[in-house]
């Protein structure tokens, strides 16, 4: 090979992956959905003392014992993070799926009407999280709705493949339009919701469902949802710093350059980065139903809410953002600790109050 061929071929062999991704792996430029912060709670107030509270609560899980192997330290880390509400306070019953084509458990507070279904994804980065672990978070969403709340129990990685849970999350709303808590028995009124990766399913489902021509929700919500996995969001690496409990473990992410980080992405997870399946900001946002989408303005993860909002609206979706400042990544399962639960929970209320009204429904 010449002098003059050989920087030839490894500028193309540098060149080709890079535009392979810039043309293929990559999406939209979604910097004109910047602007339009939407509704702002509490952004003058500093941090609660609560944070660290929530942290604490939370560190058992992040500190496996030395010489677990990588399976057992997500066993560990699965088994903390499920009995870490054991001690929440509630009055609601959870009872799991019998022998059903879907797992998990209907949550129903004092007085819920079965009739009214919401399906609940839980979020735990697709690798940790439960129907036992969000309870908290559940059993006050059966209270505001006043009605049921199918907690799913979605196949996780890395046992399952990353579409796996998305199917998991179609065939759990195909079965609820048809059964109750008590069994088979047509609904009232319809919701989806979910917490960061389960807030990712969440709208994720949304266009699949009116793709299919089946009954949409009355609403949606959406908490600290992950929306672009392209990573283009500018908050990945502003608020790598200010988000205490996502931040630690992506700031070494932050420092990938993107062409790279989504050719990683495209082969660990086997599917683009910008399959609308898995980053819903890329899908087509038009003709979906109303739906509310909570975030910390210092978390990661809060450019992936803003934009997913202002482009569902742009498309003619009723979107709402809702943002509350110096508080952690779903908030919404530290009540005990972070007055801003209780804050988020009231707006949550109003949401509901409005999509699908119910006289029994609790403020």
């Amino acid at each position: 090979m010449s002098a003059y061929l050989l920087p030839l071929v490894l500028a193309g062999g540098i060149a080709l992956p890079w535009l392979f991704g810039r043309l293929v792996l990559d999406g939209e430029n979604l910097s004109r959905y910047d602007g339009a912060p939407g509704q702002r709670f509490g952004s003058n107030r500093p941090e609660h003392a609560g944070v660290k509270a929530a942290m604490a609560r939370l560190a058992p899980g992040n500190t496996p014992p030395p010489g677990l192997s990588r399976q057992q330290r997500i066993d560990f880390k699965r088994a903390q993070f499920d009995h870490m509400f054991d001690h929440f306070p509630h009055d609601a019953v959870f009872t799991a799926l019998g022998d059903t084509a879907v797992r998990g458990e209907w949550v129903m507070a004092p007085g819920a009407d079965p009739a009214r279904r919401m399906l609940y994804i839980h979020g735990g980065g697709l690798v940790v999280g439960s129907a036992r672990s969000h309870r908290p978070i559940t059993a006050r969403m059966s209270a505001l709705f006043g009605g049921a709340v199918l907690s799913l129990d979605y196949r996780l990685l890395p046992e399952y493949k990353r579409l796996d849970g998305v199917e998991d999350t179609r065939q759990a709303y195909r079965w609820m339009l048809e059964n109750g808590p008590h069994g088979p028995a047509a609904a009232s009124a319809l919701l989806v919701a979910g917490d960061s990766a389960g807030g990712n399913l969440t709208l994720a489902l949304l266009p699949w469902i009116r793709e299919q021509g089946l009954r949409l929700p009355n609403g949606a919500i959406a908490l600290s949802p992950a929306t672009d996995g392209t990573l283009s969001s500018p908050s990945i690496r502003a608020n790598a710093d200010s988000d205490y409990m996502l931040g630690p473990a992506l700031k070494g992410i932050a420092r990938v350059p993107r062409p790279l980080l989504l050719w990683l992405s495209w082969l660990h997870y086997g599917v683009k980065p910008n399959d609308p399946a898995v980053s819903p900001i890329h899908a087509d946002l038009h003709g979906l139903p109303p739906i509310l989408v909570h975030a910390s303005e210092t978390e990661i993860l809060y450019d992936d809410a803003r934009r997913y909002v202002n482009r569902a609206r742009a498309a003619g979706t009723p979107a709402t953002l809702q943002t509350w400042n110096n508080t952690l990544h779903v908030w919404h399962m530290f009540e005990q600790e972070l007055p801003e639960a209780g804050e988020a929970y009231t707006q949550i209320g109003r949401f509901i109050a409005t999509v699908a009204p119910h006289q029994k429904a609790t403020p």
